[in-house]
């Protein structure tokens, strides 16, 4: 338990994923005694930098880099078993052993070998102004299996069903049958060999699954302080996001119930995290999205690419629309502005204040993707800053013109901006405000 109680607080993402989250959840874990995954599976990815070592992390807690942090994957997560095997694999060859610290939930659902070729498959097969952007890791197959039942494989199969190597060489045969009816004869899948990396990457994880809900309670009665991590982002909630592009999971801080197994409202500070500017992977809407030169040199500047996919990440404006409408969605309390150093050297910084639709003007997030896709973004200019801001640790000390940046950002979301990334590091970070005395910025690592 730390020393000094920590309110249970709730990170996530207020755009379309890849805000940064991993980052804010590495600053905090710190001060929590359990860092819970509730939502997604193996299609998020949180990336920490630890000087000039990278760490990408897709099914694993972000405090799991912590050693006296407990890890734990709770029953909202679809978990890809050979995944997470590779991912404690990697982390034990850096010197980072997870060991009894982690644990996954025996609600929990796998990912199987044919819910990836499934979404593959659909992917490839589906028209153009069809197509998701999925990542192909069988997120949505896997949760429509879910919602099915009959055919879904839960971590409470592997340590309580006799018979759990046939069922899962039977559905894959029935689904193999179902993916060559609906995709062609052609369709292949070695049901031995698939059954038999499951049933090998299961023996690995027999030890770390567990009653997580009743875990977790258990920590919240002994007053230890946890720490829930959203994957994706709130417009791609399947509820409330960008519909149909979006992922199918509840990725905001109302997530938390399902997902991990304790009331939402266990969390109370809510911290939602965003870019100083918009960024997007995959099809759907994008409103202030830039089809210039200025969007290939954000995207440049920011390293802009995916951390699963390691796709070109769309790039635009900060969309304040879209912001305030998460912010009120999610009832964040504060906003954790990542990479405001990107925007370093242009003359003007735009901030999307509006959707123009059919003549007229609105501040409305529109549910239909169709009415946002022909909608036009109001743009407010205002002046830029030359200086390179890495270095600085005050927000007293930026620059002018990012500081009014910052304040005009927080006067349109209608929530304060109490934490801002000026760099990848975890050094590179200004904290302010309500967060100033719960957030301890390490010393910076290198030179």
């Amino acid at each position: 338990m730390r020393e000094m109680a920590t309110a249970h607080t709730c990170v996530f993402g207020l755009g379309w994923g890849d805000e940064g989250k991993g980052k804010v959840v590495d600053l905090l874990s710190t001060r929590f005694d359990v860092v819970v995954r509730f939502n997604g599976g193996a299609n998020a990815g949180h990336t920490v930098w630890v000087g000039e070592e990278k760490f990408a992390l897709h099914l694993l807690p972000t405090g799991a880099l912590h050693a006296d942090v407990s890890a734990v994957i709770g029953p909202g997560v679809v978990v890809d078993p050979t995944k997470l095997v590779e991912e404690i694999d990697g982390l034990a060859a850096r010197g980072i052993d997870v060991g009894d610290r982690l644990k996954i939930s025996d609600r929990a659902h796998l990912v199987m070998p044919y819910h990836k070729l499934e979404d593959q498959l659909a992917e490839a097969c589906a028209s153009v102004p069809k197509k998701i952007g999925t990542t192909a890791r069988g997120i949505g197959p896997c949760y429509a299996d879910k919602a099915l039942r009959t055919s879904a494989v839960r971590f409470s199969d592997v340590l309580h069903s006799q018979d759990f190597r046939e069922r899962i060489t039977t559905l894959t045969k029935d689904r193999i049958r179902t993916l060559q009816a609906r995709f062609g004869e052609d369709i292949e899948l070695d049901c031995v060999n698939a059954a038999d990396a499951v049933m090998a990457a299961c023996d690995r994880l027999k030890c770390r699954i567990c009653d997580t809900t009743e875990f977790l309670h258990s920590a919240m009665d002994d007053g230890q302080s946890v720490l829930f991590e959203a994957a994706n982002g709130t417009l791609l909630d399947i509820n409330h996001g960008t519909y149909p592009y979006v992922t199918s999971s509840n990725t905001g801080p109302h997530g938390i119930g399902p997902g991990a197994g304790v009331p939402s409202h266990s969390a109370e500070r809510l911290i939602g995290v965003t870019k100083a500017y918009t960024t997007r992977v995959g099809a759907g809407p994008f409103v202030s999205e830039l089809h210039d030169e200025i969007g290939d040199q954000i995207r440049k500047q920011g390293n802009e690419f995916g951390t699963t996919t390691g796709r070109p990440r769309r790039c635009g404006w900060f969309d304040a629309v879209a912001t305030r409408y998460t912010a009120k969605l999610t009832g964040a309390t504060d906003v954790a502005m990542m990479h405001l150093d990107t925007l370093a050297n242009f003359e003007q910084v735009g901030i999307c204040v509006g959707y123009e639709y059919a003549g007229k003007t609105s501040s409305t997030f529109h549910a239909h993707s169709d009415i946002l896709e022909q909608s036009k973004p109001v743009i407010e200019f205002v002046p830029g800053w030359q200086d390179c801001i890495r270095k600085i640790r005050r927000f007293e000390d930026l620059p002018s013109e990012a500081r009014n940046y910052v304040s005009r950002v927080e006067s349109l979301v209608g929530v304060p901006v109490t934490l801002i990334g000026v760099g990848p590091e975890r050094s590179q970070t200004i904290v302010r405000g309500a967060l100033e005395q719960f957030v301890q910025i390490p010393e910076a690592t290198t030179t």
